[in-house]
């Protein structure tokens, strides 16, 4: 388990609340806020604009390790929705990262191991440095296995669903429910099938169903169980020392 600074894990499908729960959990524990998915969606993004094959692993490697990824909070004037601010080599994707283009085609980006590998190697820096809440899709096994609090946050594919359509809707990106359910099913058979790191629950996490929940009722949940864990740590601490 992390000694150092504390790292919450979690891990679950698209659209079953991660990002915006996750935010919210580290705005209010003053934890710094990781969505890993966005890493692979710019992986996806540069890939597309270089005119790369999705399936040319060398030439994505390259792509990712020549560009300069940014990740952070969104500053005032960038509080527009967004859950966090991408850059690469300074320009702001983070929305073009958002398109259904890119949610299409990221499950074959991420499935290619030596992207994941590298990109991997960077999230676990961004860990060893401050407290995290971190989600993804491998985070509490393959990412953050000592994450002093490891998390699966699910739902069912019809409540899933309707989230990730108005979203596309909010966003002025005009699909179809049937378009966007057809490409959940999808995008949840290559995640759970992938042959590198496939989304699982491990045996240690905390399983919370989002489908009935309001998402201020999940992040009191999740803050009220790091607060005593905390709590539990700093006296434990205290008799050691």
């Amino acid at each position: 388990m992390s000694s150092s600074h504390f790292e919450i894990a979690i891990d679950g499908p698209v659209a079953a609340g991660k990002g915006t729960i996750s935010r919210l959990v580290a705005d209010q524990l003053g934890f710094l806020y990781v969505d890993t998915g966005a890493m692979y969606r710019v992986a996806t993004l540069m890939a597309i604009e270089a005119g790369t094959d999705l399936a040319n692993e060398d030439a994505i490697v390259r792509l990712i390790r020549s560009g300069f990824i940014e990740m952070r909070n969104p500053t005032e004037y960038e509080k527009d929705g967004r859950l966090t601010t991408v850059l690469v080599d300074k320009k702001d994707v983070s929305w073009a990262i958002r398109t259904e283009k890119i949610s299409s085609k990221v499950s074959l980006v991420a499935r290619l191991p030596r992207v994941r590998q590298v990109l991997v190697e960077k999230q676990q820096i961004i860990a060893r440095a401050q407290d995290v809440v971190m989600e993804g899709r491998d985070i509490t096994y393959r990412v953050l296995p000592d994450a002093n609090l490891k998390i699966y946050l699910t739902g069912s594919d019809v409540v899933r669903a309707k989230r990730r359509h108005l979203q596309s809707l909010q966003h002025g990106e005009y699909v179809t429910y049937e378009e966007v359910f057809k490409e959940l099913k999808i995008r949840d058979h290559n995640d759970m099938e992938r042959v590198n790191d496939p989304l699982r629950i491990v045996d240690d996490a905390w399983v919370i169903d989002t489908s009935d929940l309001k998402i201020g009722q999940v992040v009191e949940l999740i803050v009220n169980k790091v607060r005593v864990m905390q709590s539990v740590q700093g006296s434990q601490a205290t008799v050691n020392h």
